[in-house]
C-alpha cells in the first residue's frame, strides 16, 4: 500500500505537534511526525538571526508587536531539503504526519512532490487571541509570531479538512483527522 501522508499546516502554536503525537497513538498503522522546528534546528547557530539564514525583524501590527522572518539562502535549501526527506520518507513506504508552517507556494511544492501519495492536507486554526496566549505561556516563542503569520499562513490554501484548536483538544483534533480519513 501506498505512504499515506497527513500535512498539517497552521501558525506557530496552533497546535500541530500536539495533535501529531495524539494521531500517533489512535491511527491503525504507524505515522511517522516530521516537525519543521526539527529541520530549524540542524541549523547551525550562527544562521539564527543572520540574513543567510533565519532573521526575525520586529514591527507593530494593530498597535501590538509582531515578528516578522525572513529567510535566508541557508534556511531555504534546509527547509527545500525537508521537502525532499518527506518524500523520500514516503518512497520508502512510511506513513507521515508533516507538521509545518507554510504559504500557499510551499504547499503546491509538497503537493507536486508527493503526487504519487494520498496526501491528506489539514488547516490548523485557532484565534488570533488563543495563538497570542499560548505563545506567552510556551515560552519557547517570540511573542509576535502569531501575530505576523496569522494573515499569511491560510491565505490561498485550500484543505482536505480544517480544524480549529481554539474549540477543540488535541486528541479531539486528531480523532476528527482519524475519521475525516480512515486512518
Amino acid at each position: 500500500m501506498s505512504a499515506r501522508i497527513v500535512l498539517l499546516n497552521g501558525v506557530g502554536s496552533a497546535g500541530k505537534g500536539s495533535i501529531a503525537k495524539a494521531l500517533q497513538q489512535i491511527a491503525s498503522e504507524p505515522f511517522l511526525h516530521v516537525e519543521m522546528d526539527a529541520f530549524l534546528d540542524m541549523l547551525p547557530p550562527a544562521s539564527w538571526d543572520h540574513p543567510e539564514g533565519l532573521r526575525f525583524e520586529t514591527l507593530e501590527q494593530d498597535g501590538k508587536p509582531a515578528i516578522a522572518i525572513h529567510s535566508g539562502p541557508v534556511v531555504e535549501r534546509a527547509l527545500d531539503g525537508m521537502r525532499r526527506a518527506v518524500a523520500a520518507m514516503a518512497a520508502a513506504g512510511n506513513n507521515l504526519i508533516v507538521d509545518e508552517v507554510m504559504e500557499h507556494e510551499t504547499m503546491a511544492e509538497y503537493v507536486r512532490l508527493l503526487r504519487d501519495f494520498k496526501l491528506y492536507r489539514v488547516g490548523v486554526f485557532a484565534s488570533l487571541e488563543a495563538l497570542e496566549a499560548r505563545e506567552r505561556r510556551r515560552g519557547d516563542r517570540l511573542v509576535g509570531l502569531a501575530r505576523w503569520q496569522y494573515p499569511r499562513i491560510h491565505a490561498g490554501q485550500s484543505y482536505d479538512l480544517e480544524i480549529d484548536t481554539s474549540t477543540a483538544t488535541p486528541a479531539q483534533c486528531a480523532e476528527k483527522i482519524k475519521a475525516a480519513f480512515g486512518l
